[in-house]
């Protein structure tokens, strides 16, 4: 029978329990003394709580990485993502790991510390039980007391992994490294024992979804002491003394043994490449050779720095440590994909050098072009700008740019266009100086074209008939290409294709070419061409024009990880077009009422977020409400903004954010890199990328009282910037004026230009909606009339 589990519970929540039982104790006898409570937590690094999304499906993971590192050192449970709160046993603590995604990637090199004989091979047999009393985590760190007598702790720098074992005392501790499994589909595995401290590793997988592409990872891994005895495995055989095993497909590994009858602390360091193994012995010689207490104590440095750039002021605990987490997870990815000397493997497969900036790699596309990308460029714009030109290499070095890529390889994951509103807010933002023709030489060929046959990329896959027909038609028919096919979500497929026509018509008009941005603006308004009459919904169209699927907008077909009742808001580039193709403001206010359960909501918020809306993992059709858990419906909230009603925005956009909690299930579904803690910390801030691939911000009321945003001065000149809301609290949250700098804002937008430039956001807040963004030329307009 499976042993009672006791709930997880952070750390500092079991004290804060444990002092509540104490008072209540004492209360019933006088005299007794009473401690006084611990203050709270005063740093921002001390309040992230990597627990957060490990349940539920939200698939994030609690090791040990610093900000945007090629390495993520955390423990694997069986769950095929890595880790799932819900297990209890340990399979190993393995190298790479993506947070949120939906489909297994990663788990290179499961590696566990093991007590006695060696006998299996297959890492689900020789898990170690675990108990979530006995584990923690904090950025940079993780540590857990198995049930072997082991501890493990993990900390990381960027290309490294460091591990620290303390063994009870016998002469037969183990670490074993798994080569052989790991939570992609294993293509080829090696194994090499180099010499008593060290051990090499060359692992091919591939497997993200559909995928096919293989890649490469290699290791090396080095002890701080002798191991006293040594092996290697291939399949089921475990042989003692040999120095290397290979495995086409299947298992292969190598074990290690100390003595720690005397020191029982051992120390490993586990440096990765995607290069070659000349790559990986460069990058521990560059980052390895530190005491784990040194490279936790950096990776907290790291994490500090980077997290106290956003100083909020206010709010419970609990609203302080789930933005905070939010905020840890958004720096999580891209990953660093370039080695220490510069080196990193291009999407050809050929080596290629970096030279002036940091190469990256692992693009969720399709996810962070709506929220991630646009929180980075404000708070990462140096490593933005890095990234930009990261996907710009791709596009040269691969022949065309991404889609989703993992690694070094494209994976055709999800549909649309996501990469032209990625770079394009990267040059809206101004990260792409020098580089303005460039960028834009590589979208107008993606936009006008597709890829040739012999490359792996689809790019926009249906783009003959979206540009003859201005549509993407619905098709059923095996794919050209592994991964997704535009053809398969035809509908929702020219939603993305025309919202991206739109954020390349804004660069094309800003570069001067205006025969261009005429030409895009009118393919932006392509959505028109999915309206049904009949039905009043977008519904996908077949080869022949003609409406195909069920008319019903909950189960109609072509419309990917969602319904027409979430996609009808995807026209961010043109809400006033929709609004007037909707029947007028009333009309779909109405809808939009509907569509969040509004009147439920404002009687209960919390409860209607959890109970009326979809709320499920992957629960993706069949439903008519707002999906917080998903991307397409991630901008629906602030449609609000260009219907006169900006207050509905915020009272949608409050009972989203309290889905967000400090437990394991405290997030809204996968976190796909980033993209929905980005959306929770923009949205707690109350400053959200209405328009993506564009520099437009749209307004709502902040969730704590003030926040403090440190920013680069070489793009903010000013330092960064101030947003208040002095009264804010759940019950007055409806903004009554905005100002910037003092002067009055009747808008519910701004602009990046008008962000670089400010001080103080300022918000006087009331409990009863008021005229604030209600006016004509207030409300969100359509692309090219965006005002300050």
């Amino acid at each position: 029978m499976p042993r009672t589990r006791r709930p997880h519970r952070p750390r500092r929540a079991a004290a804060a329990m444990a002092f509540a039982l104490l008072v209540g104790a004492t209360a019933a006898a006088p005299g007794a003394a009473v401690a006084a409570p611990a203050p709270p937590p005063s740093q921002p690094v001390d309040l992230v709580n990597p627990f957060i999304g490990t349940a539920n499906e939200g698939n994030t993971y609690p090791g040990a990485a610093v900000p945007f590192g090629m390495v993520q050192l955390s423990p694997d449970t069986g769950h095929n993502t890595g880790y799932d709160h819900a297990d209890d046993r340990i399979r190993g603590f393995s190298a790479v790991h993506l947070s949120g995604v939906g489909c297994r990637i990663g788990g290179d090199l499961p590696v566990l510390p093991t007590v006695g004989e060696v006998t299996e091979t297959d890492n689900a047999a020789y898990a170690v039980p675990f108990d979530h009393a006995d584990e923690s985590a904090s950025p940079g760190h993780y540590r857990v007391d198995l049930a072997n007598g082991v501890r493990a702790e993990l900390t990381a720098s960027t290309r490294t992994g460091v591990q620290r074992y303390t063994f009870p005392a016998t002469q037969r501790a183990n670490v074993l490294l798994n080569a052989g499994q790991a939570l992609h589909r294993n293509r080829a595995s090696e194994v090499e024992v180099l010499d008593d401290r060290t051990i090499r590793t060359s692992i091919t997988g591939s497997g993200f979804c559909q995928a096919t592409e293989p890649y490469t990872v290699h290791t090396l891994t080095r002890f701080d002491r002798p191991f006293t005895a040594f092996g290697t495995w291939r399949g089921a055989t475990v042989t003692e003394g040999t120095t290397r095993a290979t495995a086409a497909t299947g298992r292969s590994g190598a074990w290690v043994r100390f003595d720690t009858r005397g020191d029982r602390t051992v120390e490993a360091t586990t440096a990765l490449s995607y290069v070659d193994a000349p790559g990986a012995a460069g990058n521990l010689r560059a980052e390895g050779g530190r005491s784990f207490d040194r490279v936790h104590r950096e990776a907290r440095a790291a994490w500090h720095d980077r997290l106290a750039d956003v100083r909020a002021h206010g709010g419970s605990t609990e609203l302080r440590r789930t933005f905070y987490s939010s905020l840890y997870r958004s720096f999580l990815a891209p990953n660093v994909g370039s080695d220490a000397d510069g080196r990193y493997r291009g999407w050809d497969q050929r080596v290629h050098h970096a030279r002036g900036f940091t190469y990256y790699q692992n693009w969720s596309l399709w996810d962070t072009y709506r929220t991630q990308a646009q929180l980075l460029a404000l708070l990462a714009p140096g490593e933005s700008r890095d990234m930009a030109l990261s996907v710009l290499r791709i596009g040269e070095d691969g022949g065309w740019l991404p889609k989703w890529g993992y690694g070094p390889v494209e994976t055709n994951i999800m549909t649309g266009d996501p990469v032209t509103p990625f770079l394009t807010n990267a040059y809206q933002q101004g990260l792409l100086e020098g580089h303005e023709e460039e960028t834009y030489r590589a979208l107008t060929r993606n936009a006008d074209g597709v890829p040739p046959a012999d490359s792996p990329a689809v790019g926009r896959e249906g783009n003959a008939s979206y540009l003859e027909h201005g549509y993407v038609p619905y098709l059923k028919r095996p794919h050209a290409k592994p991964g997704d096919s535009d053809f398969d979500h035809g509908a929702s497929a020219t939603l993305e294709y025309a919202l991206a026509d739109a954020a390349l018509a804004e660069m094309a008009r800003d570069l001067g070419h205006h025969d261009d941005a005429r030409r895009y603006t009118a393919r932006s308004r392509a959505y028109r061409a999915l309206l049904d009459p009949a039905t009043g919904f977008f519904r996908a169209r077949d080869e022949t024009g003609a409406f195909t699927g069920p008319a019903d907008p909950a189960h109609g077909v072509g419309f990917h990880e969602g319904t027409s009742w979430q996609y009808q808001w995807l026209v961010p580039q043109d809400l006033p077009g929709l609004i007037d193709l909707l029947g007028g403001a009333e009309r779909t206010n109405a809808r939009l009422d509907a569509f969040f359960a509004y009147d439920r909501l404002v009687a209960d918020p919390a409860r209607t977020a959890r109970e009326a809306w979809v709320n499920k993992p992957y629960a993706y059709y069949g439903a008519t409400t707002y999906n917080p858990h998903n991307e397409p419906d991630l901008l629906a909230p602030y449609t609000y903004l260009a219907t006169g009603r900006p207050w509905q925005t915020t009272d949608v956009v409050h009972a989203a954010l309290s889905l967000y909690t400090d437990a394991p299930t405290g997030m809204t579904g996968n976190d796909d890199l980033g993209t929905m803690s980005a959306w929770h910390v923009l949205s707690a801030l109350g400053l959200y990328p209405v328009r993506p691939g564009t520099d437009v911000w749209g307004l709502s009321t902040p969730v704590f009282p003030r926040v403090d945003l440190s920013l680069d001065r070489r793009f903010f000149p000013r330092g960064g910037f101030r947003v208040l809301a002095p009264d804010v609290s759940p019950e007055r949250r409806y903004i009554r004026s905005a100002r910037l700098d003092g002067v009055d804002h009747p808008r519910t937008h701004l602009t990046t230009d008008t962000l670089r430039g400010l001080g103080t956001l300022s918000y006087t807040v009331g409990t009863t909606p008021s005229a604030w963004g209600t006016d004509r030329a207030a409300v969100l307009p359509a692309t090219g009339a965006t005002g300050p």
